[in-house]
């Protein structure tokens, strides 16, 4: 069922040095066409990542490299009363803007999907399961999940920390410190788990769980982001 508004959607995409998968999205992308505006942000690409957009989406060059810049810079540019955050890893439901539409209608400033992995791995699936839980007990949504807030909103909260890493966690801190609830969207968002498998699933999760500590210990971001890499 369609859910109609008159509430224009923007998609805004950070790019980086993603050739070798950048068509998958883009063909996920043709969907959406007729009904959002659709914005890629690179941040520097030196692969040939810009040259593959160009040919079919808008794409805008950010002054500054980092996932938190190239969103901002984004959303500035869009005209959307909407704004949803995508990773160039992952890819929307089919129903994605009718879910965004009836929750924004039912008055949430703020939502994300639910997320499941592109594995069978049951570690990935327990990830999936968690992170859906966190959400619900936490309020804490992650960028992978496909954030989307109204851009009024977004715009009150002080737009993402433009800070080298955790610009997400913190947007949540942000929005649960305002005392609004993340909505969860009954779909599920696909999202690669190449991050996972590069240094090994269980690895990877736990030195993201540290991190997130350091985080909310205060460290210094800096040390958390080259930790990270």
């Amino acid at each position: 069922m369609n859910t109609k508004s008159d509430k224009m959607i923007s998609i805004v995409i950070p790019v980086y040095n993603e050739a070798s998968t950048i068509n998958k999205l883009i063909d996920s992308l043709e969907q959406f066409e007729d009904c959002c505006e659709i914005i890629f942000v690179d941040g520097g690409s030196s692969d040939g990542t810009n040259s593959i957009i160009e040919e079919k989406y808008a794409l805008v060059y950010s002054p500054k490299k980092g996932r938190a810049f190239q969103m901002n810079y984004g959303a500035s540019l869009s005209k959307g009363d909407i704004l949803l955050f995508l990773h160039a890893d992952s890819f929307l439901p089919s129903d994605a803007i009718n879910q965004i539409h009836k929750m924004v209608s039912q008055g949430h400033k703020v939502g994300c999907f639910k997320i499941k992995f592109d594995s069978s791995s049951i570690l990935m699936k327990i990830c999936g399961f968690m992170s859906n839980l966190r959400v619900r007990l936490r309020n804490i949504a992650f960028g992978d999940q496909g954030i989307f807030i109204r851009r009024s909103y977004f715009y009150e909260l002080g737009e993402f920390a433009e800070i080298p890493i955790m610009e997400d966690y913190q947007l949540s801190i942000d929005i649960k410190a305002d005392g609004e609830k993340i909505a969860l969207a009954e779909t599920k968002i696909q999202t690669s788990e190449r991050r996972f498998v590069k240094n090994g699933r269980l690895k990877t999760m736990a030195r993201m769980q540290k991190l997130q500590h350091m985080y909310r210990k205060g460290e210094d971001i800096e040390v958390i982001a080259n930790l990270y890499k």
